[in-house]
């Protein structure tokens, strides 16, 4: 299987381009499936071979499967707040079924899925494992059920069909190396700039983007088929956390506000939003409620099975800070939003 060629799919995103890094430092044959719109920008330089394609054109998922061993699949819309949403579940959940078909009709011997804490259940008397079923579907936002629809149809595969599958459920990802940026992650520089001044008093559980890719790459060989494990590491308080970003750069710390006037401060914008037909407007009580509502992950699994061992999270926060620095400094900016997967 190691022996093969690999297809990483998402490969422009931040999860997708960290495999494929690791998969370049471990002198792996790489190939990456890229739309004809997609940024490069996070592959520049590494010695991939490029195959255009669509998870939405099947033969082009087919095309660029030949005589690969492995297919690490990180696409994902994490377009949560468009006011049409059918393209969430088209891009998230039809995009896996294509992919998962052409595995299957290419004789991939691994899938290795990137998946979300999102598609977890809520234990309110401890830390969440992966034992425990989604419980809060009346809660849950479109974005929300899309990620758990495509989780499920992954897992199904494996016990119908025989995909040799393995699902990663990750955390907020953070780390250097982010071009686009992602939210999370741009957010962490933002107050380690100074550009954000304002912190709601929530918590979150966090992992490092580099140990994300390592954890794919255990998954690979040591991951059970049909099976999936929480990738996460530190769960903090954006208290803490904003005051590890601001110890890099000696920038004031953000003022807080509580969750419940953050969140009342959201409905007031989403219904002024509505009144005036505004559409896809980032503020809402959907992005206030999650938030806020993970808690505790427990990554014991994936550390036993799979021998995983995530890093420091002021580490992560040091090299985060300190990479969107160098590159505000060479490009003005650290990059702009598009479309990827998580």
């Amino acid at each position: 299987m190691v022996d093969k060629p690999v297809l990483v799919t998402g490969a422009s995103g931040f999860v997708g381009s960290h495999i494929v890094r690791l998969l370049v430092q471990r002198g792996r044959r790489v190939r990456v499936l890229l739309r004809k719109t997609s940024s490069r920008a996070a592959l520049e330089g590494l010695p991939v071979e490029v195959v255009l394609g669509d998870v939405l054109d099947p033969p082009s998922l087919v095309a660029a499967m030949e005589g690969c061993g492995t297919v690490f699949y990180s696409v994902v819309d994490p377009r949560f707040w468009l006011t049409d949403q059918t393209p969430i579940f088209r891009n998230n959940v039809e995009g896996l079924v294509n992919a998962m078909d052409a595995a299957l009709a290419s004789g991939i011997e691994r899938f290795v899925f990137t998946s979300t804490m999102g598609t977890l259940g809520i234990n309110p008397d401890g830390p969440v494992t992966e034992d425990i079923p989604f419980n809060w579907m009346d809660k849950a936002p479109p974005y929300i059920r899309a990620r758990l629809e495509a989780e499920n149809r992954m897992l199904a595969y494996c016990v119908d069909k025989g995909l040799p599958g393995v699902a990663l459920c990750v955390s907020n990802t953070y780390g250097p190396e982010d071009y686009q940026p992602t939210p999370h992650n741009g957010s962490l520089w933002q107050v380690a700039s100074g550009q954000l001044t304002v912190g709601i008093e929530v918590s979150q559980p966090t992992v490092d983007i580099r140990d994300v890719a390592e954890a794919a790459l255990l998954a690979e060989t040591k991951g059970r088929i049909g099976d999936r494990y929480i990738i996460a590491n530190e769960f903090v308080s954006n208290r803490e956390f904003f005051a590890m970003a601001v110890a890099c750069t000696g920038k004031p710390m953000p003022k807080f506000i509580p969750y419940k006037l953050g969140y009342a401060m959201a409905w007031v914008a989403e219904k002024l939003m509505k009144l005036l037909r505004r559409k896809d407007y980032v503020v809402s009580t959907d992005a206030m409620y999650l938030s806020n509502v993970f808690r505790e992950l427990d990554n014991g699994k994936a550390r036993r099975e799979l021998g995983w061992t995530p890093r420091p999270l002021r580490e992560t926060v040091k090299d985060a800070v300190d990479w969107f620095a160098r590159a505000n400094q060479v490009n003005g900016n650290a990059g702009s939003s598009e479309r990827g997967p998580k």
